[in-house]
This record gives C-alpha cells, structure tokens and sequence, in this order.
C-alpha cells in the first residue's frame, strides 16, 4: 500500500490538518466513515474524498466548496455542502489513483477562506 500526503478536516476543525495515510479503499473509507465519493476540484488539482451517503445520514456539516468542471466543453460551476470527514489529496489524471495534496496548508486555509468557509 502506497501512502500519500493529504489533509483530513473533519467538522470540528477549522482547517483540519496534514497527515500521511494509506490509499487503499478499505482505508479511505474508515477515514470517512463509509462508502466514498471524490469531487473534484479542477480549478486547484483538488479532489475531496467524502462519504457518500454524509447528508443522508446526518453527518455534520463541514464545508461549502466552489467546484467547477468543463462539461461537454462548457465551463460549469457550483456550490457543494459537504457532511462529514473530508479527505483532500491530489489525483492523477492518466490513472484512478490519488496522489499527494499539490497544495500546501497555507494555499488551502485560504481556498476555505475563499468559499466563505
């Protein structure tokens, strides 16, 4: 198993923090408490890893993020609430693997701080 570097913000942190953790699915979804769902974040090079199913079981709100996506070569954008522990790593574009966060804690406080968080 490959490790990565990411930062876990559960809802009780304000920014979370920076830790390495395994990237096999089993994990992933101990850390989130369930079946996971990636949302990416074209714009950064993001992806949040969360629980699926966070609203429907009445996780706790943690964050709002802006995504965005190019779809059908249009450029869309939307607010989504999260529920629950976040993971935030990178992903690799060429393989269905995550990577290590390409942005530091200082670039990601900010990005929060930017969606009003």
């Amino acid at each position: 198993m490959a490790k990565i570097k990411v930062i876990i913000k559960r809802p009780d942190e304000q920014f979370g923090h920076v830790t390495w953790i395994s990237d096999s699915l089993e994990n992933l979804q101990k850390t989130v408490g369930g079946y996971i769902e990636t949302i990416s974040i074209d714009d950064h090079e993001l992806v949040l890893i969360v629980n699926e199913e966070g609203k429907l079981r009445n996780m706790p709100y943690n964050f709002s993020a802006l995504c965005s996506a190019h779809i059908y070569n249009v450029y869309v954008e939307w607010r989504e609430q999260l529920f629950g522990t976040v993971i935030v790593c990178g992903t690799c574009l060429t393989k269905d693997t995550f990577e290590d966060i390409p942005i530091d804690f200082n670039e990601w406080k900010a990005l929060l701080c930017e969606w009003g968080n």
